[in-house]
């Protein structure tokens, strides 16, 4: 009977761990754990119009995801969308074609919506979108792919005119407001309706276990603050620094309407089963994050820096890079990126791919390519960041740590480094000079062995056995490469 009952809790437990929703990593909340494994999410992922574009074929897009080795998407769930061309992007996933959109609202039968149709009722659901919306969710989940669902985004002065929430494309009569008071406490009985719209979300999503709630996307692109400018080399013709120059912060009358929407997220999940994770968009580069929500576990950056985890890393939270682009369209740009920001310690990648379109589902398109997006994506970058995924995750993600002590010095090479418990260490390098480089080690005392790796191919290019004393010696190579060092 001992037995019995020894095996039945030991059964229960492991399934309870199992069947919890992605949590953070108890052991090391830097990372997560999903599925009972500790874990990183890495993606590369289509334009977040996944569900609202009828036209878009998730079946094949989630099952590219997951055979390029990948275990995240993100998700915009009806509140934003956009028009084809806004951000130069001529196959946007995001803007469906006329007809082919679906939000959570159903239609009334008076016509006017900006894009085409019937103008929404925001007093009543459309079973067919949530229908759409449970099934996307269900099927990542089956392929192992996270879902960022995305409740809000900011409207870039352009976004306004295509929402709901506008007075003109529904029949409830919202409030007359400026476009930059829509995301914020005084917004009148939007806000009502904003709230509905959220618990909704979380009520129809809370049995899955692959999903954490971001609040906003891109808050500081409508209300904000320039806090630094960062390169005062980046300027306009006018002398105005670039947005890409600047670090600008989420004004508080903006925080204020986060915190609101957080609160309806945990709120709504307190009678509910599952409780599931809270993103924040902090902002774009880097930031040391202040005022914290205690409802938000994941803190996200776009075009960010690896100083935005260096600069967050004590507040034992997820940091994640959420949204790359802007930065051309080259496959190491971006891998760099994805290398050089896990390695500081963060635990959350994602590529935005334009390769993904409508009819090109498979991540196939190359059209992007003629300069009609602002960034880039293919098949081989996903795989390659499917392979830093599996590589990071052979680590004990438990003890994995940044350490910027261990390399002394990398003379014609950038260094990232992540020890692994007292006896493992992870050194990725990007030399910057034709051949081979050194990195001047400060290792305790003892035998290690060496191997070397290329990120690229994944592919072993050399294995040695060495002394903590010295130096190491790189192999030959342009490319960036990796090197595991374990303790005999």
């Amino acid at each position: 009977m001992r037995c019995l009952t020894l095996l039945l809790v030991l059964f229960f437990g492991v399934f309870s761990a199992i069947a919890q929703p992605l949590r953070l990593l108890p052991q090391n909340p830097h990372y997560f754990q999903y599925d009972g494994k500790p874990t990183l999410i890495v993606g590369s992922g289509e334009h977040y119009g996944a569900v609202v574009n009828l036209d878009f074929d998730y079946r094949t897009y989630l099952a590219t995801l997951a055979a390029d080795g990948l275990n995240v998407t993100r998700l915009f769930t009806g509140a934003y969308i956009e028009k084809l061309g806004d951000f130069g992007i001529q196959r946007n996933t995001l803007a469906p074609r006329s007809g082919r959109l679906i939000l959570p609202w159903a239609r009334s039968e008076q016509p006017g919506y900006t894009l085409g149709g019937n103008k929404f009722d925001l007093t009543r659901w459309d079973d067919a979108y949530f229908e759409r919306l449970r099934d996307f969710v269900g099927r990542a989940q089956q392929l192992g792919v996270i879902v960022e669902v995305n409740l809000f985004s900011s409207y870039y002065g352009t976004g306004w005119p295509y929402s709901a929430f506008n007075r003109i494309n529904n029949i409830n009569q919202t409030d007359n407001i400026k476009p930059l008071q829509a995301n914020t406490l005084q917004n009148g009985n939007i806000l009502a309706h904003q709230e509905q719209y959220a618990r909704k979300i979380v009520r129809e999503l809370n049995n899955f276990q692959n999903i954490y709630f971001e609040i906003q996307n891109e808050p500081q692109a409508d209300l904000k603050d320039t806090i630094l400018v960062r390169n005062e080399y980046h300027a306009d013709t006018k002398g105005k620094p670039d947005w890409r120059a600047t670090y600008e912060v989420t004004s508080e009358i903006a925080n204020e309407w986060q915190r609101r929407v957080a609160s309806w997220i945990a709120d709504e999940e307190k009678t509910l089963p599952q409780k599931h994770l809270i993103s924040q968009n902090i902002g774009n580069f880097r930031y040391p994050i202040i005022g914290l929500d205690p409802n938000v576990s994941i803190y996200n950056f776009h075009y960010a820096l690896p100083e935005a985890v260096t600069d967050n890393y004590a507040l034992n939270k997820a940091i994640g890079f959420n949204e790359t682009g802007f930065a051309g369209q080259s496959d190491q740009t971006y891998r760099r990126q994805a290398w050089r920001f896990l390695m500081a310690g963060g635990s959350l990648f994602n590529h935005l791919d334009y390769s993904f379109a409508v009819g090109s589902e498979n991540g196939l398109d190359t059209t992007y390519r003629r300069g009609t997006t602002p960034g880039g994506g293919s098949p081989l970058l996903r795989k390659q960041l499917g392979l830093l995924k599996q590589y990071l995750e052979r680590a004990d993600l438990a003890q994995l740590t940044p350490d910027r002590s261990v390399v002394r010095a990398s003379p014609g090479a950038m260094t990232w480094a992540l020890r692994n418990g007292k006896s493992g260490w992870i050194i990725y390098a990007e030399p910057l000079t034709k051949g081979a480089f050194l990195l001047q080690l400060n290792l305790p005392k003892g035998d290690y062995h060496a191997e070397w790796t290329d990120v690229e191919t994944g592919k072993v290019l050399s294995s040695d056995a060495i002394n903590a004393s010295g130096s190491l010696a790189a192999p030959v190579s342009m490319r960036d490469v990796v090197v595991r060092i374990i303790k005999f």
